[in-house]
């Protein structure tokens, strides 16, 4: 996937999910890559930084 993809993926769940979309990004990636499918849990990794980015940083 290019990067603008990532990024409109990822803006796209958030949307849809709320902050949720982040731990379920992450859920995906922990499992594919017990079975081993690297190189998609690696896009699923990128596409939870990028959901991260766009919530910006937590408040205290």
């Amino acid at each position: 996937m290019r990067e603008i993809e990532i990024h409109d993926y990822a803006r796209q769940l958030l949307e849809a999910h709320g902050p949720k979309a982040i731990a379920e990004a992450a859920q995906n990636a922990i499992e594919l890559e017990s079975k081993g499918e690297l190189e998609l849990a690696k896009t699923w990794r990128h596409i939870e930084d990028a959901m991260k980015l766009m919530r910006g940083p937590h408040q205290s």
